[in-house]
């Protein structure tokens, strides 16, 4: 908790518009109730920065991390499989197939501003609902199963995507820039359509945290222990996939975040999910932080793809503490 704290007032004062730590810090406290007019001391286009722009994306920046790492941390708790991801059950190419389909017929602004997050929103929990239906026999949903339909599926969108960036010809670009994930020209707006699906989510996963943890015994042993199996992985399913469908759809497909967080997490505490799920939380909300501050600050006034610096980023990270983890564990064989 406190390194995100950190991490947000350190994300919050940098940027490239050339205001000091005292002026970004000056600006929030005069938006306070009883404070003075902070028009008196900067720039109405100074305030607009601070409080519209760069606030409004360091909190999207923590929700959208948080959605999701604990997406990653449900998938890989109940599939049972360190390498799940949020993206495992096709919905990332789901909510791409909607985005790329309206960016190339010139729809996206049909709506405003939430044309495309909603429509790729739509598209990711028609996927979800064509994976539970494929992976379901006689009421019983087989991992296997589950993760092969969820191949299957992600396989064939991800192919009608390729389709449409190769036939769109003017709006190619923003295709591939949502493809590759961003949070440039977001707002308020995208906040509020993200914040409730994880205030919602997130105590139900937590809640089927002990759950997760007989998971790892196995269906029959978790079942002979009270668990309600085909429930508990139904529900945590669903809720992981909202998470990753509510992030996707503002953010672009942003990849390694569910895969790297809720695993450094567990090579760290250990593998209690009633550890794992906050903590990832936390995580990925901090991890999202710097990468999008690096993102927007690398290069100046050009920004890199998001998607891309999480992986960049992400992958030594992911690297060393995996090698330092076997290296111990090593040792302590010898």
């Amino acid at each position: 908790m406190l390194l995100l704290a950190v991490s947000i007032i350190g994300c919050l004062s940098i940027g490239s518009a050339g205001l000091s730590f005292g002026d970004v810090w000056g600006i929030l406290l005069h938006q306070l109730p009883g404070m003075p007019d902070a028009e008196a001391n900067w720039s109405s286009g100074e305030i607009a920065v601070v409080t519209q722009v760069r606030l409004s994306r360091v909190i999207l920046d923590v929700l959208v991390g948080a959605s999701l790492a604990l997406a990653g941390a449900g998938f890989q708790g109940v599939l049972r499989n360190p390498l799940a991801d949020p993206y495992t059950l096709g919905v990332a190419s789901g909510s791409s197939v909607g985005a790329a389909l309206i960016i190339f017929m010139g729809w996206q602004m049909v709506l405003g501003i939430w044309t495309v997050p909603l429509v790729a929103f739509s598209t990711g929990i028609v996927t979800l609902m064509a994976v539970i239906w494929l992976s379901r026999s006689k009421g019983v949903m087989q991992i296997e199963t589950v993760i092969l339909s969820g191949v299957i599926i992600q396989s064939f969108l991800g192919a009608f995507v390729s389709l449409l960036v190769s036939m769109s010809e003017g709006v190619v670009n923003q295709i591939l820039f949502w493809i590759m994930g961003s949070l440039a020209l977001r707002s308020w707006e995208h906040v509020y359509m993200v914040l409730p699906f994880l205030c919602v989510a997130f105590p139900i996963l937590l809640f089927h945290g002990q759950a997760l943890n007989l998971f790892t015994l196995g269906e029959r042993h978790a079942a002979n222990l009270g668990v309600r199996v085909e429930r508990t992985k139904l529900a945590v399913l669903i809720v992981s996939t909202l998470l990753t469908a509510a992030a996707v759809s503002v953010s672009g497909v942003i990849g390694f975040v569910g895969l790297v967080v809720p695993h450094v997490i567990r090579l760290l505490v250990g593998p209690d999910y009633r550890l794992i799920i906050p903590l990832s939380a936390m995580g990925g909300g901090v991890f999202m932080l710097w990468a999008d501050t690096l993102a927007r600050t690398a290069l100046g006034a050009k920004e890199l793809p998001l998607g891309v610096v999480t992986a960049l980023v992400g992958a030594p990270i992911f690297a060393y503490l995996l090698h330092r983890r076997m290296k111990v564990e090593g040792g302590g064989r010898e």
